[in-house]
């Protein structure tokens, strides 16, 4: 690699977005928080706090600054923060070192994450936040825990729909692109005319005649027709 380019790759770069839209990007994100941090707190706690999760500023960066990229789509941030929790939770359980319960939930939230289709990077935060909080946590128990999660995923998704919904430009959820259809290659059969002018391209002599090549390769094209029609028999 030139150490040029290299250097050069530190540059920050400029992506060709409005003043516009980079204000609305900020609003709305910081909408979305003060909703959520104030639907939590109005919800009923019979027993402890709905806590509002760190990772959820995070998601907010994906919602609405890049709300149609793949990573901010409804099923990665709902199933994102889900598994990942559930990953921090069973690490918190069965591990009793933190730093390495830190680094397997982590570890395990990427990885959970991949196999559902559901990549959210702001999961892996979460996965962190219940193992370094894992002594409130655990006094809170799996079954609030789990409901602190999805109340704030689902209260994030339904104010990206209402949000994004409302700014300019913006599609949100982004349906998944049909798959365009295979470009059919036409099929080219080389003829006379053509054998004879690959023959005067090459450097040295041939000891076969014109005639000889094409017949050559019309018996070769019929022997991989004829292989061809036996493979699907």
């Amino acid at each position: 690699m030139n150490f040029g380019n290299y250097l050069n790759s530190f540059i920050p770069h400029n992506p060709p977005i409005t003043l516009a839209e980079k204000l609305r990007s900020g609003l709305a994100g910081g909408l979305a928080i003060f909703v959520l941090a104030q639907t939590l707190h109005w919800l009923p706690h019979p027993e402890y706090p709905l806590l509002l999760l760190a990772s959820m500023a995070a998601s907010a960066v994906l919602l609405y600054a890049v709300p149609h990229s793949p990573l901010a789509q409804p099923w990665n941030l709902v199933g994102g923060h889900f598994v990942s929790a559930l990953a921090g939770w069973l690490c918190v359980l069965l591990i009793g070192d933190a730093p390495i319960a830190a680094g397997i939930a982590v570890g395990a939230a990427i990885f959970l994450m991949y196999v559902l289709n559901c990549l959210h990077p702001p999961g892996a935060a979460t996965a962190l936040t219940l193992v370094l909080g894992a002594a409130q946590f655990q006094q809170m128990g799996w079954h609030w825990v789990a409901l602190i999660v999805i109340a704030n995923a689902v209260i994030m998704l339904l104010l990206a729909l209402l949000i994004n919904g409302a700014l300019p430009h913006r599609h949100y959820p982004m349906q998944a692109a049909k798959p365009a259809p295979p470009k059919r290659e036409p099929i080219i059969v080389a003829e006379q005319q053509d054998i004879a002018w690959a023959v005067t391209q090459m450097d040295s002599a041939l000891d076969i005649s014109i005639d000889d090549l094409t017949a050559v390769y019309a018996s070769a094209q019929e022997h991989a027709r004829a292989r061809l029609e036996a493979k699907l028999k």
